[in-house]
C-alpha cells in the first residue's frame, strides 16, 4: 500500500513519489459507462486530466457493511484500471460521538470501512462529512475532530478532506482545523439570478476567488481544494421551484474560475454536477453524464490545465518573488517549476474592464543577463517560418519583456498564463 502524502512546499499531492494537482468530477460518469461515442466513460475522462473520481454516497449500515466495503472496493477496482484515485465518501459516519461502550454505531462503521478499504491501491483521499459548517445545518466540530483522530489511528497513509459550504466567516470555519488535512469550499455562482450560492456581497463569478482567500485563511496552512460549478440544485427545477431556469457555465467562465480559484491558493479542483440528468439533453441523461457540457467547455479546460505546458505551473512552490500588476483588479501569482523556468498566472476579476496591464518584478536570468521574452501559454500565434511548418512545435504567443516588465492585454475575466526561460 503506497501512501498518499501532502507535499509540504506546496499543498499539493504526492501519489507514487509524484506531485498530483488533483482534478476531480463529483459525481464522474457511472462506471463502466460510456461517452455519446460509445467510448469508455473513465478512459475519455482520464485522458483529459481527470486524476480523481469521488465515489457516491452511501448510506452505511452495519447490517450491510460487508456488501457495501465489496461495492466501494468493486469501484476503485475500476478506478485503478484507468490509472485513477478514489475520493471516497465516509458520509455522517466520520461524525463520532464521545466514546463509549461498546462503541457507537458510527464508531464502528468508521473502523470497518476504513480497515477494509485502507489497503485498496486507487484509494487516495477520504471525505468527511459535507459542509459541516453550513450555518444552517451546522455539524459542531469536536465530533469530527474525533472522527478524524480514530480514523487516522487506523490509516494514516490517506488525508483526510472536508468541503466547506460558501458560507459563514473564516473565524466560524477555523474550529474546524483539527479534523482535516485537506479542506477548500463549493461555490456556484452561476444561476438566475447569479451569486445566490454565497453569502458574501460580491455577485459575480470573481466570488470564487473570494471564498478561496477565505478558506486559505480558514485552513491555517493546510492545502485548500475548491469546488467549481458544472450544476447544482439552484439550476434544477423541482415541484417547489418549477420556474427555475437552467445555468451552465460557459467555457471561459469556467476557464476563468478555475485559473482564478489556482491564483488565489487552491492546490486542487473538484467539478460538481455532471451527474444531474434533470438539466440534460436525453442523449447524455440515458448514459447518466453531462457529455455536452464535457465537450463544450470541461474537456478543452481540463485538457489545458493537465498540458506539459502547463501542468508544472499547478504542482509548483509560489516564487520567493512576486510578480505584481500594476492594475487592481488583476490577480497574479509566480511559481517556480524548476531552475529555469517560472510561471505566471494573472487574472483579471472585472467583468467589464479591457486594458493593457503592466507585470512587474520579473526576475533576470539565472546569468544575471535581462528577460527579453517570455510565451504565453495555450495561446497560438503563428510566426512566418519555411514551409512544411513542424506541427510538433509549441508556437506559443510570445511577448516582450522590457525592463523586467510585460505589457498585456487583458480583458473581462481574462485568464493568462505565462512561461519564462531563465537559463
Amino acid at each position: 500500500m503506497a501512501a498518499v502524502t501532502v507535499d509540504g512546499a506546496t499543498g499539493c499531492l504526492v501519489i507514487g513519489g509524484r506531485k498530483i494537482f488533483p482534478v476531480a468530477l463529483a459525481q464522474g460518469p457511472p462506471p463502466g459507462g460510456t461517452t455519446p461515442t460509445g467510448a469508455d466513460a473513465w478512459s475519455e475522462v482520464a485522458g483529459a486530466g481527470v486524476n480523481f473520481i469521488r465515489t457516491r454516497a452511501v448510506q452505511w449500515s452495519l447490517p450491510q457493511i460487508d456488501a457495501q466495503i465489496a461495492s466501494e472496493k468493486a469501484v476503485l477496482d475500476a478506478a485503478a484500471a484507468h490509472q485513477l484515485s478514489g475520493w471516497l465518501q465516509l458520509g455522517t459516519v466520520a461524525n463520532l460521538p464521545p466514546s463509549t461502550t461498546p462503541p457507537s454505531t458510527n464508531e464502528q462503521l468508521l473502523v470497518r470501512i476504513v480497515n477494509g478499504l485502507k489497503a485498496h491501491p486507487a484509494l487516495g483521499v477520504w471525505k468527511g462529512v459535507d459542509e459541516p459548517g453550513n450555518p444552517y445545518s451546522p455539524t459542531p466540530p469536536d465530533g469530527l475532530i474525533r472522527g478524524y483522530e480514530k480514523l487516522k489511528s487506523a490509516d494514516p497513509n490517506h488525508p483526510v478532506v472536508i468541503t466547506q459550504a460558501p458560507l459563514g466567516t473564516e473565524q466560524s470555519l477555523e474550529p474546524y482545523r483539527p479534523s482535516f488535512d485537506i479542506t477548500g469550499a463549493d461555490i456556484y455562482p452561476v444561476a438566475y439570478p447569479p451569486g445566490e450560492h454565497s453569502d458574501l456581497p460580491n455577485k459575480d463569478i470573481s466570488v470564487v476567488g473570494d471564498v478561496t482567500r477565505k478558506m486559505v485563511s480558514a485552513a491555517g496552512g493546510k492545502p485548500v481544494w475548491m469546488t467549481l460549478q458544472i450544476a447544482w440544485s439552484g439550476v434544477l427545477p423541482n415541484q417547489q421551484r418549477p420556474t427555475v431556469v437552467p445555468r451552465f457555465p460557459t467555457f471561459l467562465e469556467e476557464r476563468f474560475m478555475a485559473y482564478q480559484a489556482i491564483v488565489a491558493g487552491a492546490r486542487g479542483l473538484v467539478f460538481y454536477g455532471g451527474n444531474f440528468t434533470q438539466v440534460m439533453r436525453p442523449r447524455d441523461a440515458n448514459l447518466g453524464w453531462n457529455w455536452t457540457f464535457w465537450q463544450m467547455a470541461l474537456r478543452p479546460l481540463l485538457s489545458e490545465l493537465a498540458s506539459d505546458s502547463v501542468r508544472p505551473a499547478l504542482v509548483a512552490p509560489n516564487a520567493q518573488t512576486q510578480v505584481a500588476a500594476n492594475a487592481a483588479d488583476v490577480e497574479v501569482v509566480t511559481r517556480r517549476s524548476d531552475a529555469n523556468t517560472l510561471h505566471v498566472i494573472a487574472v483579471r476579476r472585472s467583468a467589464t474592464a479591457t486594458s493593457t496591464v503592466a507585470l512587474s518584478g520579473l526576475p533576470r536570468r539565472n546569468s544575471g543577463a535581462a528577460l527579453t521574452s517570455g510565451e504565453v501559454m495555450a495561446e497560438y500565434a503563428q510566426r512566418p517560418l519555411p514551409p512544411p511548418v513542424d506541427p510538433t512545435k509549441q508556437l506559443f504567443r510570445t511577448v516582450a519583456v522590457t525592463n523586467d516588465t510585460v505589457q498585456d492585454w487583458f480583458g473581462p475575466h481574462d485568464a493568462h498564463v505565462y512561461r519564462f526561460n531563465l537559463a
